[in-house]
């Protein structure tokens, strides 16, 4: 049964103009677009001419009566997250066609940021696209069967990798074996390992992202400052 279209959260470009950029973020298991739609009014900060999207992932969350997912995390086998990514990336991808093609924006105008299973979704989409996204910014998640990107892979945008230290949900040291996997293909990949911090985004994190993003899109930041801070 085909799934229904991808629909969430937005937030206009704080400059009023139309969107030279899209940030796109895709959230975790269990979770839903109104949770990480949150983290764009820092974004927008340091990215004013961007517009902000969190779609709700098209699944019912299927261990609790509330929530989304991307595809079912009951069965955590590369083969079982292979076939969830492979399922939900169509409809995905369709969302980004449409977008970015209402704002007359291409890939390289887009950023994708993903929390855990959203993570996932991101690394497996955009290496797969046909051009290459601005960005990929994967906070606490895995790139799914790395083996298959030398058959599979068709773009190679920048990614930043960040993660807890003390994930107990998906553990950190996933993030090295991306970063390998990632390098080896010819990508550029920056990680960044935050101590005592289990599964979820802190300021450093948060700000890490930010910089990464805005650097992928061209635009200068300072050197130092926190998520909210102001001019």
């Amino acid at each position: 049964m085909a799934l229904p279209p991808l629909s969430g959260p937005s937030a206009g470009a704080t400059s009023g103009k139309p969107a030279k950029q899209l940030v796109v973020f895709l959230h975790g298991v269990g979770s839903d677009g109104d949770d990480l739609i949150a983290l764009a009014p820092y974004f927008a900060h340091w990215l004013p001419d961007a517009d902000f999207l969190s779609p709700h992932a098209p699944q019912a969350f299927d261990m609790a009566d509330v929530g989304r997912q991307w595809f079912s995390f009951q069965d955590r086998s590369p083969e079982a997250i292979l076939a969830g990514t492979r399922g939900a990336a169509p409809g995905l991808n369709a969302y980004l066609d449409a977008e970015l093609q209402a704002r007359r924006l291409a890939d390289r105008d887009l950023a994708l940021v993903g929390f855990s299973q959203g993570t996932m979704m991101a690394l497996h989409v955009a290496l797969r696209r046909p051009a290459a996204c601005a960005a990929v910014i994967g906070y606490s998640g895995l790139l799914a069967s790395p083996d298959l990107l030398p058959v599979e892979m068709t773009a190679r945008p920048p990614v930043l990798l960040v993660h807890g230290e003390r994930d107990d949900v998906v553990p950190c040291a996933f993030m090295p074996l991306a970063e390998k996997a990632l390098s080896l293909m010819g990508v550029a990949v920056d990680s960044l390992t935050c101590p005592n911090l289990g599964h979820s985004i802190n300021d450093d994190g948060l700000m890490a992202g930010i910089r990464f993003a805005a650097r992928a899109f061209g635009i200068g930041m300072p050197l130092a400052g926190k998520p909210d801070d102001r001019d």
